[in-house]
């Protein structure tokens, strides 16, 4: 199983990409929600209530993609994603968010949905950097790996303007300020979990 943002190719938009997706086989969602694994104890520190805040971010980025699915979030460490992204893509380094489909958005006959791993040391880094809340991060990430199950991507410019435009609006969602305007901190602030 490989990352999603190594293979496949990248989601173009328009009516004919909107047919494919259409015709993806896809569950109906699950009556208990995305399953959402605390591997590393940090989030629960960073984080209120972190569990809740994924499956509310899977849910909106679900509601945003039109998709269904099963859909797995492991809150892990650098380590652990460090050492998948060695075995999944040759990079001997941490990342911030890994997601691996279960078959391609493009591919017939498979269930649609996958896996998506983030590293607590690499996210805390970021959010930091950026001056936004840990839980905003979390948010945005969590969002931007079911954008990927759902076959969007951001190799080249128009792929990557569009994918943050339906990040930005998923977000918002959830009451997360938009992270790719300027100037703005983008936190949890008046959003429920």
């Amino acid at each position: 199983m490989k990352p999603r943002s190594s293979t496949g190719p990248a989601h173009s938009g328009g009516v004919a990409d909107a047919a494919r997706r259409a015709s993806t086989p896809v569950l109906p969602a699950g009556l208990d929600g995305p399953d959402i694994t605390v591997a590393d104890r940090r989030w629960n520190r960073a984080v209120p209530c972190p569990a809740r805040l994924v499956a509310r971010a899977v849910d909106v980025a679900l509601q945003a993609t039109g998709c269904h699915g099963p859909v797995t979030v492991v809150l892990a460490d650098d380590r652990t994603v460090a050492r998948m992204n060695w075995r999944h893509r040759g990079r001997n380094k941490p990342t911030n968010v890994l997601t691996f489909e279960y078959a391609p958005a493009h591919a017939g006959g498979g269930i649609w949905g996958g896996d998506i791993i983030i590293a607590f040391e690499t996210v805390a880094r970021e959010a930091h950097a950026a001056g936004r809340t840990m839980a905003a991060h979390l948010a945005h990430l969590v969002i931007h790996g079911v954008l990927h199950l759902a076959g969007y991507d951001h190799h080249h410019p128009g792929e990557a303007r569009e994918m943050e435009m339906l990040e930005a609006r998923t977000l918002s969602g959830l009451g997360v300020a938009n992270p790719w305007k300027p100037g703005r901190t983008a936190t949890t602030r008046g959003m429920r979990s």
